[in-house]
């Protein structure tokens, strides 16, 4: 038999486990950055402050210890292929979109396409709702009775 303590302690580690809506938000924030990362590097190589800078222009502040990480998964995963550069005598990571990765990103392109497009055409509206179980709205006579 389970006692009322148990199940407390095990509802407490259930929330413990749980995703925040900031993580949530994070989560999905990360998978567009990959993806606009797979774009970009397939225009041209690409390196991490360029992109950092890329997202700036798009209102996202974005920290090279998040972005690294993510070029470095893209890259252990085929995704994009490095280049190494020298630019004013400094060694420049720059990243290329491979084959690997140009068949996800036309996949991601076309599954975000899908998503996206239903979300927005989902939107309610900016204009009020219908009242439609509240029945026709009556006016109240002054004075106070009906």
């Amino acid at each position: 038999m389970i006692s009322n303590a148990d199940n407390e302690e095990r509802e407490d580690d259930r929330a413990a486990t749980r995703m925040t809506r900031d993580d949530m938000v994070r989560e999905f924030f990360l998978g567009f950055i990959k993806v606009h990362s797979l774009h970009h590097a397939g225009e041209e190589p690409v390196y991490g402050l360029a992109l950092i800078a890329e997202l700036r222009r798009h209102g996202y502040a974005l920290s090279p210890g998040t972005l690294y990480p993510v070029l470095h998964q893209l890259e252990a995963a085929g995704y994009v292929g490095r280049l190494d550069r020298v630019v004013g005598g400094r060694v420049r990571k720059y990243y290329r979109l491979t084959p690997r990765g140009a068949v996800a990103l036309a996949d991601a392109r076309r599954k975000i396409g899908e998503l996206v497009g239903e979300l927005l055409e989902a939107a309610p509206s900016r204009r009020r709702p219908a009242r439609a179980a509240a029945g026709p709205r009556r006016r109240r006579r002054r004075g106070g009775a009906r």
